[in-house]
C-alpha cells in the first residue's frame, strides 16, 4: 500500500522522492511547487500539520502505538527536535520519543526505564547508575504493575503480576522510538494492565541503506559496554532488509560489590511478499548480577558506617557476603507477523510471538545486618548465614490478529489477542554456609517439606475479541466507539503453595466487559483538540491464590475509568500540548487479614487520580531548542482522602537542545515531586514521617560528529555524557521496616560520566 504526501516548498526541487515503509504501509514523500496535497488509507496514518506563513508540512507520524512506529521528517521543526510531544490525532495524552533524543541524551548503557522517564508524570531513579539496575518507574502515581509496557505492539510482563524487569529484555540500542500513552487507548489496546497505561517500545525501523556500527562506551565505576551493528540495506532480488545488534556491558556499579553483566543479540528480517510485508524478530538476553534479592538499600546505622552506596561485602560470615547473593537471568523475545493489503480497504495484521524469563537467584536473607547468624541446618547456636534459592521462570505464547476494512465514513476494526503462559517458580530455604538445605519451615501443622518455602506451576489463559469504528463524523472529526471483552482464567499447581504452605491444585476465572469512547477534533492545521472516556483493567494479582480456597475472593478485577481531554499544537519553532486528567480506581483487591480456611480477598473502595500535564518544545533558531514539561499528579485514597504511597505529587522537566554542523548539546533536567512511602491508612502517625522530599537530577551530553574519514569510515560520532551533573545524593525511598532501625534507604547514584564513540562504515 502506498500513501503519497505533497510537499511545497519556494524553489522547485527536481526528483526528489523518499519511499519509507511502517507498518506495511510505504510513503512517498514528493517535493514539488503547489498547495500541499494528501491521500490516505489506513486510520493509523496522520499528518500533523501547522499554519506557517509558507504553508509547510511540519511532520508525519504514525500514531497508533498500538501497531507501530513512526517518522519523522525535517530536522528544522519543533516537533523533530523536541525530547517529548503528541501527535495532532492523539485520542489520549501521549509523549512520543525519537531515536534522535534517545541517541543524544540517554545513556548508552541505559534501558527503557531511562529513555521515558523524560515524560511527564513519569518518575524512577536507577540506584547502581543508569541502566545498571533494575528500575520501577510510576506512571501517574500507578505502580509498575498498574500498566502495560509493549514492545512493537506486543504486551510482556511477569506472570504473577504484570511488573516488569527493566534491565531485562530490550537494551536502549535495540529501540528505535517510545510512545507514552497515559490512558487505557482504544478498545485496540491490549494487555494485562491498561489501568493505568501504556509505555510502547519500538524496534528500530529498518535502512534502505546497508551500513555496519561498531561502538563503545567507557565511563564510571569502570563501566564498559561495547557492540557492533549491521543493516543489510534494501536488497534488490527480494526487497529484504535485515538488522542485527550486539552489545555487551559489564561495570561495578555504584553499590558496592554490585556487579552486571549483561550480552543482548538482536536480530531483524524483513521481506516483502506481493502485497504482504513478513517481520521476523528475535532478541536475547543474558545478565548476571551480584545483588542481595532484598535491594531495598541500607539502613540508616549502615549508611553512617559504610556510605550511601553500601551493598555487599567481602566477609564470608556476613549476610552481606557478594559470595552469598547473586541472580542469573536468561531471556527471550520473538515474533513472526504478516501484514497484508487484501484490496477494497481491507487489511489485517496477524503475530504470533513468544517470551520467556528466567530468573535464578541465590541469596541471604537479611542484608539489614539485623538478624543474628544462625539455621536451622545446624546444631543450636550456630553462625551459618541464612538464604534462599529462588526461581522465577515462566514462557509465554501469544498470538494478535487483527483485520480492518474502509468505508467512506470511517475505519471498522476488530481482532483478538489470545495468550498463555507457564510459571514454575520456587523458594527454598538455604544453609549458605554448608551449601545446603535448610529445614527452616515450621508451619502448618503435620510439618512438609520444612526447607520448601513454596514449590508451585502456574498458568494464565487469556482472550481478548474487541472491536472499535473510527467514524469521520464531520470534517476534521473523528469519533471512535469500541468494546472489549476481558476472559482470564488463573490456575495452580503446587506441591507447596506460596504462604498457605500446603498442597493446592485450583482454577478461577474472571472476566469483565470494558467500554471506550474517543474524540479528536482539529481545529485548524496546527491546533486539535481531544477527550477520552474509557475502562482499563488489571489482571489480579497471583497472591489472591496463595489462599485455601480461593471461590471466596471477589470475582471482579481492578478497574479503572478515566476521563481525560487535552489539546494539540504546533507550528514551525513551537509544538505544545495540556491536558487534564481524573481516574476512578474501584475494586482495590486487599486481604481480608484473616487465616486459614476464612482468608479471601475482596474488593474495597479504592483511589481516584486526577491531575493536569504539559509538554511544550520551542524553536529559537541557530540551532537551539528549549524544552518544558510538567504535571499535577493527586492519587488520592477514597477511604482516606490523602495521598496514596509511591506517588508523586509533581514532576516537572527543563531542557535545552542545540545543533549546530558537526556539535550537538542536551542539557536535561528532571523533578520529581514529594513522595510518600507508607499509606496513611497504615500508620497516620508515621505517614508523614515516611516521606520523601522533591528531588533533581540533570544529565548532560555533547556530542562531535566527523564524516568521510579514512579507513573506510563514514561516520565517527564522538560523545561525552555526564549524568546527575549536580551530584544529588538524594533520598529515593524508604522500605519501611518491622521496627525503624530496619528502614530502608535508597539513594540517588551520585554524578557519572561515559565516553562514547560510534563509527559507521
Amino acid at each position: 500500500m502506498e500513501i503519497a504526501f505533497l510537499y511545497p516548498f519556494k524553489q522547485v526541487v527536481t526528483s526528489m522522492r523518499q519511499t519509507v515503509e511502517i507498518r506495511g504501509f510505504r510513503f512517498t514523500m514528493l517535493a514539488c511547487v503547489a498547495p500541499m496535497a494528501m491521500a490516505y488509507h489506513g486510520s493509523a496514518v496522520a499528518a500533523d500539520t501547522a499554519s506557517t506563513p509558507d504553508d509547510v508540512q511540519l511532520d508525519t507520524i504514525v500514531v497508533s502505538a498500538t501497531m507501530g512506529a513512526y517518522q519523522a521528517d525535517g530536522k528544522d521543526t519543533a516537533s523533530a527536535v523536541a525530547p517529548t510531544r503528541a501527535s495532532l490525532q492523539a485520542t489520549q495524552p501521549q509523549s512520543i520519543i525519537t531515536r534522535e533524543f534517545i541517541e543524544q541524551a540517554v545513556a548508552p548503557t541505559a534501558e527503557y526505564s531511562r529513555v521515558v522517564v523524560i515524560a511527564p508524570s513519569l518518575s524512577g531513579d536507577s540506584t547502581n547508575g543508569p541502566g545498571l539496575s533494575e528500575t520501577k518507574i510510576t506512571l501517574r502515581g500507578f505502580s509498575d504493575d498498574q500498566y502495560n509496557i509493549t514492545f512493537d505492539g506486543i504486551p510482556f510482563g511477569d506472570t504473577n503480576n504484570p511488573a516488569h524487569h527493566s534491565t531485562s529484555f530490550f537494551p536502549a540500542s535495540v529501540i528505535g522510538s517510545a510512545i507514552v500513552e497515559r490512558g487505557p487507548g482504544n478498545a485496540s489496546n491490549i494487555g494485562y494492565a491498561t489501568f493505568g497505561g501504556s509505555i510502547n517500545l519500538f524496534s528500530k525501523k529498518p535502512s534502505d541503506q546497508g551500513a555496519m556500527n561498531v561502538f563503545a562506551s567507557f565511563g564510571t565505576w569502570n563501566t564498559q559496554l561495547y557492540g557492533a551493528s549491521w543493516e543489510s540495506g534494501r536488497l534488490d532480488d527480494y526487497n529484504d532488509t535485515v538488522q542485527f545488534n550486539f552489545q555487551r556491558l559489564e561495570s561495578d556499579g555504584y553499590l558496592t560489590l554490585n556487579h552486571i553483566k549483561s550480552d543482548n543479540y538482536t536480530g531483524k528480517f524483513e521481506r516483502t511478499i506481493g502485497d504482504s510485508t513478513l517481520t521476523v524478530f528475535s532478541s536475547v538476553n543474558t545478565i548476571l548480577y551480584v545483588q542481595p534479592d532484598n535491594s531495598s538499600g541500607p539502613t540508616l546505622a549502615q549508611v553512617a558506617k559504610y556510605g550511601k552506596n553500601y551493598s555487599l561485602n567481602n566477609d564470608p560470615t556476613s549476610f552481606n557476603y557478594a559470595g552469598f547473593n547473586h541472580t542469573a537471568k536468561d531471556t527471550d523475545f520473538e515474533y513472526l507477523r504478516l501484514q497484508t493489503e487484501w484490496g477494497a480497504g481491507w487489511s489485517t495484521d496477524a503475530r504470533v510471538y513468544t517470551y520467556a524469563y528466567d530468573n535464578q537467584t541465590i541469596s541471604s536473607t537479611d542484608p539489614t545486618g539485623l538478624t543474628n547468624p544462625g539455621t536451622k541446618a545446624a546444631p543450636t547456636g550456630n553462625k551459618d548465614i541464612p538464604g534462599i534459592d529462588k526461581q522465577n521462570k515462566y514462557r509465554v505464547y501469544g498470538t494478535i490478529l487483527n483485520a480492518e476494512k474502509q468505508f467512506g465514513i470511517g475505519v471498522l476494526r476488530g481482532g483478538v489477542w489470545y495468550e498463555r503462559s507457564a510459571s514454575d517458580r520456587h523458594q527454598y530455604d538455604l544453609d549458605l554456609t554448608l551449601n545446603v538445605r535448610d529445614p527452616r519451615e515450621t508451619k502448618p501443622t503435620p510439618l512438609q517439606l520444612p526447607s520448601v518455602k513454596f514449590d508451585q506451576i502456574s498458568h494464565i489463559v487469556s482472550s481478548q475479541p474487541y472491536v472499535e469504528f473510527e467514524w469521520a463524523a464531520a470534517q476534521g472529526l473523528t469519533v471512535t466507539p469500541g468494546f472489549k471483552s476481558v476472559s482470564i482464567t488463573r490456575s495452580v499447581d503446587a506441591v507447596i503453595n506460596q504462604t498457605s504452605r500446603l498442597p493446592a491444585n485450583f482454577s478461577v476465572d474472571y472476566s469483565k466487559s470494558l467500554p471506550f469512547l474517543t474524540v479528536n477534533k482539529r481545529l485548524s492545521q496546527g491546533l486539535a483538540v481531544y477527550a477520552q472516556a474509557a475502562q482499563g483493567y488489571q489482571i489480579p494479582d497471583l497472591k489472591t491464590l496463595y489462599i485455601l480456597d480461593p471461590t471466596k475472593n471477589s470475582s471482579d478485577p481492578q478497574t479503572s475509568t478515566n476521563y481525560q481531554v487535552g489539546i494539540v499544537g504546533k507550528a514551525r519553532s513551537l509544538t505544545w500540548d495540556v491536558d487534564l486528567y481524573r481516574i476512578d480506581f474501584k475494586n482495590k483487591y486487599v486481604s481480608n487479614g484473616k487465616t486459614g480456611a476464612d482468608a479471601a480477598y475482596l474488593n474495597i473502595g479504592g483511589a481516584q487520580y486526577e491531575g493536569m500535564e504539559g509538554q511544550v518544545t520551542y524553536l529559537l533558531g541557530g540551532g537551539l531548542a528549549v524544552y518544558a514539561n510538567g504535571s499535577i499528579n493527586r492519587a488520592k485514597a477514597l477511604d482516606t482522602g490523602k495521598q496514596i504511597s509511591g506517588a508523586p505529587d509533581m514532576t516537572a522537566g527543563l531542557g535545552a537542545l542545540w545543533s549546530r554542523g558537526p556539535w550537538a548539546t542536551s542539557l536535561i533536567y528532571k523533578r520529581t515531586g514529594e513522595t510518600h512511602q507508607q499509606e496513611y491508612s497504615a500508620s497516620p502517625s508515621t505517614y508523614e514521617a515516611y516521606k520523601v522530599a522533591a528531588r533533581d537530577n540533570t544529565d548532560l551530553g555533547v556530542t562531535y560528529t566527523m564524516t568521510n574519514l579514512a579507513l573506510g569510515a563514514k561516520v565517527l560520532k564522538l560523545q561525552f555524557n555526564v549524568f546527575n551533573l549536580m551530584g544529588r545524593e538524594d533520598i529515593t525511598s524508604i522500605s519501611v521496616g518491622s521496627t525503624v532501625p530496619a528502614n530502608q534507604y535508597q539513594f540517588q547514584a551520585p554524578r557519572s560520566m561515559q565516553i562514547s564513540a560510534r563509527a559507521q562504515f
